[in-house]
C-alpha cells in the first residue's frame, strides 16, 4: 500500500506546477455556477458546451471560491489526493494477486516502481484537471476487478467514462470482462449497463440542453486517424506499464484478470485512435488506464519466465529514465509561468470589454471581460467553422461584429493569429499596445487594442 502511494504522490510532487491552459476554462464555469450565473462561460453570454467532462465544472464549483488561480490549486489537490488513494488500493490490490506467490511479490513491486517512473500519471494527477479524479476511478476500477467484484467494476469504470468520454469502451469491456470471469451471464446485461450508464447521462443532458450529443470540443478539434493512431503508439511506450504486460505466451496460458485488463487497454487504444488522440503533452488521454496494467502484470508474472519479466521491467525502467529526463523538466515550470502571466496581464486588460484569444484559459483568469473563443471550444458559431482549433477561418469582421476591443496573439504565431495579422482590415482596425512576457524562453502574447474611431 505504501509503495502503490508513493508511485503516484512522488511524481505528483515533482510535477506540482504542471498544468495546461484548458485546466482554467472549466473553473470559469464553475465560478460562475458557484454565483448562480448558471453553466456559461461569460457572464452575461450564453449557456455554451464547453467543458468536455460534463460533471468537473459542478464537482469543482464548491472549490471555486476566490481567484481562479485559487481554484485551481484546490483542483489540483482534489486530483492528487484521489490519485494518492488509488495508488493506495492498487498496492493492496496487487497484494491480494501476489497471494503469497514470491514471483508475483516481486513482480508487483517491480510494476508499482515503473508506475512510479511514468510521470505522466503524477502530473496530470496534479495539472488541476479532471483526469487525476478519472485516473482515481478507473484505478479503483481495475482493483474491483482484480476482485472480481461486478457492481463495484462497473459503477466506478463508468464514472471514470464520465469524467473522460472516451473511457467508455474501456469501461464497457472491462465491466463486460468481469462478467465472463464470473460466468455470470445473467449479469452480463446489467454490468454494460452500468458501465455505459454515466456517460449516457452525460450523452442525454447534453442533447436536452445544447441540442447535441457531444461537448464542442469534437466539433472545435476534428479527429485524425493518423494522429490518432500515433498518438496511442506514443503513449503506450511514455507510460511505460503497458512494456510489461507485453507477453502473448503467458496470456494465453491463463492470467485471466490480465487478459481482461489488457484487453481493456487495448480497447482504449483503440478509442483514442478513432478520437484522433490530443494536443496536450504527456499523453492525457491515456493516462488513466496505466496505473490497472500493474495489477495484469502481477497476474501474468508467474506464468511467464523470470528472465522475460526481468527484461520487460529493464526496458520500461530505462526508458521511463530516459523519458523523463528529457521530457519532464519543460512541464515542471508551467503552472509558475502561466500564474505569473496572469499576473502581469490583469492591468493590462482591467479596462477591457471583448477580448479575442487562442488560448482562453489564462485569459479568463486575468479578465473578466467576455472572451471570444478563437478556437471554438466555448463558441458554437466558431467551433463549426473550417479548420483546426488553432487554425479557424475567423476573420476581422467576426471580431469587429463581436464587439472586440483586444485582441491576443502568442508570438509562436498559429493558422488563425496569423491569418488575422495578414489581414488589411485588422491592420486598420487594431494596433499594437503591448507585449505580455510568458516564461523564460522568450515567448510573449501581443496585445492588440482597436483603434479610435478617428484613427481608423
Amino acid at each position: 500500500m505504501v509503495l502503490g502511494v508513493l508511485a503516484v504522490v512522488v511524481p505528483a510532487l515533482v510535477m506540482r506546477n504542471f498544468t495546461v491552459d484548458d485546466a482554467l476554462i472549466p473553473i470559469r464555469y464553475a465560478r460562475h455556477l458557484r454565483e448562480g450565473l448558471g453553466y456559461r462561460f461569460d457572464p452575461s453570454g450564453p449557456s455554451t458546451d464547453g467543458v468536455t467532462p460534463l460533471p468537473w465544472a459542478f464537482l469543482l464549483a464548491p472549490l471555486s471560491g476566490g481567484t481562479a488561480l485559487d481554484a485551481l490549486a484546490r483542483a489540483k489537490w482534489l486530483g492528487a489526493l484521489g490519485v494518492a488513494l488509488a495508488g493506495g488500493a492498487l498496492g493492496l490490490g496487487a497484494a491480494d494477486l501476489a497471494k503469497g506467490d514470491r514471483t508475483r511479490i516481486a513482480a508487483a513491486a517491480v510494476g508499482l516502481v515503473v508506475l512510479g517512473l511514468a510521470f505522466p500519471v503524477g502530473a496530470y494527477a496534479a495539472s488541476g484537471m479532471e483526469t487525476g479524479l478519472a485516473t482515481a476511478l478507473a484505478t479503483l476500477a481495475a482493483v474491483t476487478a482484480s476482485r472480481r467484484r461486478l457492481v463495484a467494476t462497473s459503477l466506478l469504470a463508468g464514472l471514470a467514462a464520465s469524467l473522460r468520454p472516451e473511457l467508455v469502451m474501456w469501461s464497457a469491456t472491462l465491466a463486460l470482462g468481469v462478467a465472463v470471469l464470473e460466468a455470470r451471464w445473467k449479469s452480463a446485461a446489467i454490468a454494460f449497463g452500468l458501465s455505459i450508464a454515466p456517460f449516457a447521462l452525460c450523452v442525454a443532458l447534453r442533447l436536452i440542453f445544447f441540442g447535441r450529443p457531444v461537448p464542442l470540443s469534437v466539433l472545435a478539434k476534428p479527429s485524425d486517424l493518423s494522429h490518432g493512431v500515433t498518438y496511442a503508439a506514443a503513449a503506450a511506450l511514455v507510460l511505460l506499464t503497458p512494456l510489461l504486460v507485453i507477453a502473448p505466451l503467458a496470456l494465453r496460458r491463463g492470467a485471466p484478470i490480465a487478459r481482461v485488463l489488457v484487453a481493456a487497454f487495448v480497447v482504449h487504444l483503440v478509442a483514442v485512435s478513432l478520437a484522433g488522440g490530443d494536443w496536450m503533452p504527456y499523453a492525457r488521454l491515456v493516462v488513466p488506464v496505466a496505473p490497472s496494467l500493474v495489477l495484469a502484470f502481477v497476474d501474468l508474472s508467474s506464468l511467464s519466465k523470470p528472465a522475460w519479466n526481468g527484461a520487460r521491467a529493464l526496458a520500461a525502467i530505462v526508458l521511463g529514465v530516459l523519458v523523463a529526463t528529457n521530457a519532464a523538466p519543460a512541464g515542471r515550470h508551467v503552472g509558475r509561468d502561466r500564474a505569473e502571466l496572469v499576473e502581469r496581464a490583469k492591468p493590462l486588460l482591467a479596462d477591457c470589454k471583448t477580448i479575442a484569444a487562442l488560448d482562453i484559459g489564462w485569459v479568463s483568469a486575468a479578465s473578466d471581460a467576455r472572451i471570444v473563443d478563437l478556437a471554438g471550444l466555448t463558441d458554437p458559431a466558431i467551433a463549426v467553422l473550417p479548420g483546426g482549433h488553432t487554425s479557424k477561418r475567423v476573420d476581422t469582421s467576426m471580431l469587429l461584429d463581436r464587439g472586440v476591443d483586444t485582441v491576443l496573439v502568442y508570438s509562436e504565431t498559429r493558422a488563425v493569429e496569423w491569418r488575422l495579422l495578414r489581414s488589411d482590415l485588422f491592420a486598420s482596425r487594431f494596433a499594437r499596445e503591448a507585449e505580455i512576457p510568458f516564461g523564460t524562453r522568450g515567448a510573449s502574447y501581443a496585445v492588440y487594442r482597436r483603434r479610435a474611431p478617428s484613427a481608423q
